[in-house]
């Protein structure tokens, strides 16, 4: 006793030193899955002043962990930390008593160095936020690890020869205590961690049978897990989300699908269920629930990410299934494939030459891509048409019986929330169903089938902003579902949400009821524009100034447009100017494109063409042309000069022919533009070309080159 005091005292006064070591992977990085441990072997003939010190580093770093609270293997993980902790004297001792050591010396260290690799990650993955729940249903295979990862010291330390390096005979006596002690440890299943997994297995067994599980009994699992409040919870239905998304990717056996899903499930229903406040985590106040988590409910509109990055540096396209290569460097598979089957051994972007044509998947941007064409209604482009079914089951269907149970069941329990609660329940039961009508078209379905539509539909008469814009994003997230639109547009319901158009108490709620008005077009356009203040109110939205109302007015505008009824609505309403307004100001891209898209729309029509004319978009739509980055944004560029052409007489295609920059763009787009604008920019060239061999006198033969016209058959 007095030995290990000692030690303990000895490992107290010792200065933690953290070196610098690039062999050491940054544990932090969040592409790393839960469970696995992407270790870094030392090399054969690492410098024992490198060895050292890295090894040290990561002993502090695991003694770190000991005041840290892990949600199960607690005890298996403190002896753990204990057996880092007090092999911590002997490294320092060898650190500052041998400049070189034998051979089995280094390799006894290096393997010790692997270990507590191993060790540091499955440390952090029992700490890290939003994945409790999971990492105690995974408490039998975390346990096997914590044994695995002390026998593995005991092995590294028997192969240091301690015969032939002269340490204190007290810190050889007590790291040979140490290895026996690592060898005989008794890192099992804990017997309290069995009983709360028993627990939650219970509550799944409950759900699976549409019988509520006690809410003690759930109270009890999540404070044994150490999930306290609502932005906890949150982020581990945010985690399992993010999880499930994962193994959607590979084509593996579903029962780790139906796992995640009924966890998933159980954390969704004791969000709303259980936990009484919502919290926002970082000033402990309400929620604000404008937080830039929500900026994905609007389907048509961009995320902060640059879309641009999910396109393919060789083909320009959306990268289907994206691989990086060793000089960092990501591409399309089958792009970079190309590259490398005819002959070029280097990287496309930079010109390095390459050592290796290794392709590693990059299953982070290939989510991300996979999420972005989610929300902006964009068909995503998987090479494998089993993974896209795979994909779209995972949204229509509930990833297992539990979750299917938990979900109809959390419907049912917000109808009576919203019905029948308080104020300020009824804005909580509007906001949870914001958040769950985000997840999946199954989680949609179950809510509208609920009959929450017509109570949120009432929500938007509430005097109460924060209800009222609650009620209005959870309504678009609910348009998605085909099954919703009825209900929505009867029982006075369009008219509820032309009125928070009109006159939203904040100007969210009236962006979110834009949206909703989008949806709507598709089968009640003509009824949305025989409205009298609906079109003239997104009109206003669209001038608004802020990106979000540009955004929406402008989506909900081109829906409408699909309706040839709404086209002298929407002139009427003077969108034009708004939208040549746009065009010369507004610096977002897709603002830019979808201006584009609508004045296009209106110039198949005279009426459209006049108005277009007269608010002098003709040149500003040329200047864009040939400056946009937007592929789809030139496409409709090229329409909208097209039918100016077409209709607008003469002085239209005059002045075309004299804008010598527009040949060039348009010959651009024969080989770079879309399908569409190669065909619409052929069929510009040869009215132009047929405009100039007709005027020829008037004009430089130098304008139009006759060796450049192309023939549209």
């Amino acid at each position: 006793m007095k030995t290990k005091q000692n030690i303990d005292s000895r490992i107290q006064n010792t200065k933690l030193q953290h070196v610098p070591f690039s062999m050491i992977r940054n544990t932090n990085r969040s592409d790393r899955r839960v469970l696995t441990s992407p270790v870094v072997h030392p090399c054969d003939n690492i410098a024992l002043s490198t060895l050292l010190p890295s090894l040290i580093t990561l002993s502090n770093a695991i003694s770190n962990f000991q005041h840290s609270s892990f949600p199960c293997n607690k005890r298996n993980a403190r002896i753990a930390i204990r057996l880092t902790r007090l092999l911590q004297p002997f490294l320092h001792e060898i650190r500052d008593h041998h400049s070189g050591l034998a051979d089995p010396a280094t390799l006894s260290l290096s393997e010790l160095h692997l270990t507590f690799q191993k060790l540091l990650f499955l440390l952090e993955d029992l700490t890290r936020k939003g994945a409790k729940l999971y990492m105690l249903m995974e408490s039998d295979r975390v346990a096997t690890q914590f044994r695995v990862i002390s026998r593995s010291v005991a092995t590294a330390l028997d192969v240091f020869p301690f015969g032939s390096v002269e340490i204190s005979e007290e810190t050889k006596e007590h790291v040979l205590l140490l290895n026996e002690q690592a060898r005989r440890a008794r890192l099992e299943f804990e017997q309290e961690d069995k009983r709360v997994v028993v627990s939650v297995v219970s509550g799944l067994t409950r759900f699976e049978n549409r019988v509520p599980p006690g809410e003690g009994d759930l109270k009890w699992v999540l404070e044994y897990i150490g999930v306290k409040k609502w932005s906890e919870c949150n982020k581990e239905v945010k985690f399992l989300e993010g999880e499930i998304g994962f193994e959607c990717l590979k084509n593996e056996e579903k029962g780790k699908m139906v796992f995640l899903s009924s966890l998933m499930g159980f954390m969704s229903y004791c969000r709303c269920v259980v936990i009484e406040d919502v919290d926002c985590e970082e000033s402990n106040k309400k929620i604000n629930v404008r937080e830039s988590s929500v900026e994905s409910e609007v389907s048509l509109s961009l995320t902060f990410l640059n879309s641009d990055d999910f396109r393919c540096p060789i083909s320009l396209e959306l990268m289907s299934d994206p691989v990086t290569i060793e000089t960092g460097h990501t591409y399309d598979r089958s792009s970079i494939l190309k590259w490398f089957s005819s002959g070029n051994l280097m990287c496309p972007k930079t010109g390095k030459r390459l050592s290796s044509t290794e392709m590693v998947p990059n299953l982070v941007l290939r989510r991300l891509i996979q999420q972005h064409c989610y929300t902006n209604g964009i068909s995503i482009p998987f090479v494998d048409s089993s993974h896209r079914n795979r994909e779209i089951t995972r949204t229509v269907e509930p990833g297992s019986v539990a979750a299917e149970g938990a979900m109809r069941m959390l419907a049912s329990f917000l109808n009576g929330m919203i019905e029948n609660g308080s104020g300020e329940e009824k804005n909580r039961g509007a906001f949870e169903i914001r958040l769950l009508s985000k997840t999946s078209i199954f989680s949609r379905s179950c809510l509208v089938e609920a009959g929450l539509a017509p109570l949120l539909l009432k929500l938007l008469s509430s005097s109460d902003s924060l209800t009222q814009e609650n009620a209005a994003a959870a309504l678009l997230n609910l348009s998605k579902c085909a099954k919703s639109r009825s209900v929505m547009v009867e029982k006075w319901g369009l008219e509820l949400i032309i009125d928070v158009l009109r006159k939203g108490l904040k100007i969210e709620a009236s962006q979110h009821v834009a949206a909703v008005l989008f949806y709507l077009s598709a089968e009640y356009g003509n009824l949305i524009g025989e409205e009298p203040e609906a079109i003239p109110s997104l009109i206003r939205l669209i001038k608004d100034g802020s990106y979000r109302s540009k955004k929406n007015g402008l989506v909900a505008i081109f829906g409408l447009l699909k309706h040839p009824e709404n086209h002298r609505r929407v002139l009427e309403g003077g969108a034009v100017s708004s939208l040549v307004d746009i065009l010369k100001g507004c610096e977002k891209e897709d603002l830019i494109t979808d201006s584009l898209a609508i004045l296009a729309t209106l110039a198949e029509r005279s009426e459209g063409m006049l108005a277009i004319l007269h608010g002098e978009a003709l040149h500003v739509a040329v200047e864009i042309l040939s400056c946009s980055t937007s592929r789809v944004g030139k496409e409709h560029c090229v329409a909208l000069l097209l039918s100016l052409s077409l209709h607008g007489g003469e002085d239209v295609v005059a002045y075309l022919v004299k804008r010598t920059s527009l040949m060039g763009s348009l010959y651009s787009q024969l080989s770079e533009g879309t399908s569409r604008a190669s065909k619409k920019a052929s069929a510009l060239i040869r009215v132009l070309h047929d405009f100039y061999e007709r005027r020829s006198s008037g004009f430089k033969a130098s304008v139009i080159p006759q060796e450049q016209f192309i023939h549209v058959r």
